[in-house]
């Protein structure tokens, strides 16, 4: 039997491959620490002793001080520093000293309020007080709801649940809202674009009940690193907050390794695929029994690396050992996995980004990334996943052919130099904020002389009386609807609505095994697709999308699918314009409509096209905002056929340059590009926010035209290949200087 080699012995091996281009090492670092203050009531002490915590670490120490004079506060340090004593303690300290008080605790995922809620029981056990903490989400069943909303001390919930559970039906909490003496929102820098926008104004409708009950809450946030928590932590919360960044925890050594797959495609720069290098790298630890987490991009990547994975070791360590881990899997199959990861059953997780908060998943010691997470402060959350418990990680990120990998492996000191990037929010986007003032009015009657945050919206609760959602009487707005608003407003998705996902593989046994949004429904659950779960092949039988169910069933096929889809864009109105030398950059509202045409099937070993068939579903129609660059005087020699790949050729590239820096996700933006627009007949490319209404992130383009315009032509000037690329402007021209070409129509702007 082989002889399993140690985690140092593997790093120095891989040291020596040719495709590491860039070794980054991040040095340990010792703890920290102040004494736990005299204030702490000697049972939560003693708890703390027992779990072998006799100090603080500044951070912690800090935190605890401020709170205690009554300040909200954001605490910002690395993953895996005890960000979650920051609130606990506090909390913990109040409902002891005052058995009245509540809290209410705020998470992005449900995987990460059960995780907190079985480390606050484990500590609240060890004190010895009658402490009740309930996560109060989805899952709950009927019966515990009733006890959570009379008993619950600290309740533990999601954006969601608040949005469309508790504050609608504040009456029935009547306990939690007379009493609440805190707010903790934890991973603050999730609450971005779209999701933040959305849940600054469910907090206005919080505080605006809490007032109404008597209560002014203390907020207690945290965050990973991004550049302007404290301005961000401001504007979800409307309070003025102070910065808790004195991270203390101890850390142990890190190696940050940038991966480049050799090149197999010369002239076309193209490389060998990420997901092949990521198998063949977590091939090796696992089978050294190392524990390791691989982050991909998207669902069908997971499971396809996944499946990958479980073939390769499936004879030493059994496929079991080896699990998937993303959004649409149940409840109770995200509890099993985490459990398997903390207590060493499982010995590796493909995940999406859901793992990337901080669920503690144990002492994992590596973790690979294929590609480049999107951001700066995502890729740190990754990171930080590995090496939890001070002892040696390595970190590999994979870079795939994609423009903006390619970017960052070429420019290391672009990634580890620069801070990491703001995160944006708007609360005032017109859709969003009209739908949570219909939320708010449902909940509570309006005052005229009312606001709401800091805005006065007496002109929107007049247009509202017009449109018949509210009436009016003397100086009061109520609502005026048999309809309950909040559960027309999704916090996550320009899609109101998920499709659910029902295998029928067994005969008279129909069960759910998962649920998507609409618009990701049209690519990936159509007639006939491949859609993978856990490892495992469904075909797609039927989608009803008018009663949006998807009926798959289990199949053992060589291929998958990938579906193309139509987009088609339409100025409605123009805003601003910004006129250059030989086009403009213009900002204003337009429409825009998808619909899907056809899918392909990919063969798994080779990626060869084996085949296609048409898609039927409904055109999508969206009305959004826009950035968009319209160019005048094109040289006529390119021909219509050359110019339309290159205009491809340079939106593809901004797809990828956009969301890292205005920090949103890839899905928050679209680049279309179009030889003729409708209302010019110009060659445009256009920027568009993914979301009804917009929210900000295309205006934010607008502004910053010329960072976005410098980057793009840096990453294709800098791209090594010899005349476009995948890694660039992804063109079929080769050969035409199609990036020469490329830079002269940007650098015109």
């Amino acid at each position: 039997m082989l002889k399993k080699k140690p985690l140092p012995e593997l790093i120095d091996e891989l040291r020596s491959n040719e495709n590491v281009i860039h070794w980054h090492e991040i040095e340990p670092q010792e703890a920290n620490a102040r004494p736990i203050p005299e204030s702490v009531d000697v049972r939560i002490r003693d708890a703390l002793t027992r779990r072998g915590i006799t100090e603080l670490y500044t951070h912690q120490h800090s935190a605890y001080q401020a709170v205690s004079k009554g300040e909200n506060i954001v605490a910002v340090t690395p993953t895996a520093s005890g960000k979650t004593m920051c609130y606990n303690l506090p909390v913990l300290q109040a409902i002891a000293a005052d058995d009245t008080s509540r809290a209410l605790y705020i998470f992005p995922t449900k995987a990460l309020a059960q995780d907190q809620k079985s480390e606050l029981n484990e500590i609240i056990n060890e004190m010895g007080i009658d402490i009740k903490s309930y996560t109060y989400d989805g899952d709950t069943s009927p019966t515990i709801r009733q006890v959570v909303r009379k008993a619950g001390h600290i309740v533990i919930t999601n954006p969601d649940m608040l949005h469309s559970a508790i504050l609608p039906h504040h009456t029935k909490w009547v306990s939690l809202f007379e009493n609440l003496k805190f707010v903790v929102i934890d991973e603050l820098h999730t609450y971005r674009g779209v999701f933040g926008s959305h849940v600054a104004n469910v907090i206005r409708r919080l505080k605006r009940i809490c007032r109404f009950y008597g209560s002014n809450p203390i907020f207690i946030c945290t965050s990973a690193t991004i550049a302007n928590p404290k301005a961000l932590a401001e504007q979800l919360t409307g309070n003025p907050m102070r910065l808790i960044d004195d991270n203390g925890a101890p850390r142990g050594r890190k190696h940050f390794v940038f991966y480049n797959p050799p090149i197999v495609n010369k002239p076309l720069n193209i490389r060998k695929s990420a997901t092949v290098e990521v198998n063949q790298l977590a091939r090796d630890f696992l089978k050294n029994k190392i524990q390791t987490i691989v982050f991909a991009r998207s669902r069908v990547r997971v499971e396809l690396i996944l499946s990958h994975l479980q073939e390769l070791v499936r004879n030493e360590l059994g496929a079991k050992s080896i699990r998937g881990y993303r959004g649409g899997y149940l409840p109770q199959q995200r509890r099993e996995i985490e459990k398997g990861l903390r207590d060493g059953g499982i010995l590796g997780v493909v995940s999406t980004n859901a793992l990337e908060l901080g669920v503690d998943i144990g002492q994992l010691q590596v973790c690979i990334m294929t590609g480049y997470p999107g951001s700066i402060a995502s890729t740190w959350q990754q990171a930080g996943r590995a090496g939890r418990r001070h002892g040696e990680a390595l970190i590999v990120m994979v870079a795939s052919s994609t423009p903006i990998d390619q970017y960052i492996v070429q420019n290391p000191d672009y990634f580890f130099e620069r801070s990491p990037e703001y995160a944006r929010i708007n609360p005032e986007n017109l859709l969003i904020l009209v739908d949570h003032l219909k939320c708010a009015a449902y909940e509570l009657p309006f005052k005229e002389t009312e606001q709401f945050g800091p805005l006065d919206v007496t002109d929107i609760m007049e247009y509202l009386v017009e449109e018949r959602v509210l009436n009016r009487n003397k100086d009061t707005f109520y609502w005026a609807n048999l309809a309950f608003p909040a559960s027309n407003v999704s916090l996550r998705s320009a899609s109101q609505e998920n499709v659910v996902i029902i295998d029928q593989s067994v005969t008279g046994d129909v069960k759910i095994i998962g649920e998507m949004d609409r618009f990701s429904a049209m690519t990936l659950l159509h007639d006939e697709a491949i859609y993978l779960h856990q490892g495992v092949q469904f075909q797609v039988e039927k989608l009803d999308w008018d009663h949006k169910k998807a009926y798959v069933r289990e199949v053992d096929v060589e291929y998958y699918t990938d579906a193309n889809l139509a987009v088609h864009t339409k100025v409605l109105e123009i805003d601003k314009t910004n006129n250059r030398t030989t086009g403009t950059i213009n900002f204003g509202d337009v429409s825009v409509t998808a619909i899907p045409t056809i899918y392909k099937k990919i063969r798994l070993s080779s990626g060869e096209n084996i085949g296609s068939g048409p898609i039927f579903l409904p055109e999508q129609e969206l009305h959004t905002s826009a950035a968009w660059i319209e160019l005048k005087d094109v040289d006529p020699q390119l021909g219509a056929k050359t110019l339309e790949l290159l205009l491809m050729g340079i939106a593809n590239v901004m797809n990828h340059i956009v969301p890292v820096l205005v920090m949103c996700d890839r899905s928050d933006v679209h680049v279309i590009s179009q030889i003729k627009a409708d209302h010019t007949g110009l060659p445009t490319i256009f920027i568009c926010d993914h979301y009804p209404g917009g929210i900000g992130l295309a205006d934010d383009v607008y502004k910053r035209f010329d960072e976005v315009k410098a980057a793009a032509m840096e990453l294709i000037r800098k791209c090594p290949c010899e005349d476009g690329c995948p890694s660039c402007i992804s063109t079929e021209i080769v050969g035409m200087n199609a990036k020469m070409k490329s830079l002269l129509l940007l650098e015109g702007l």
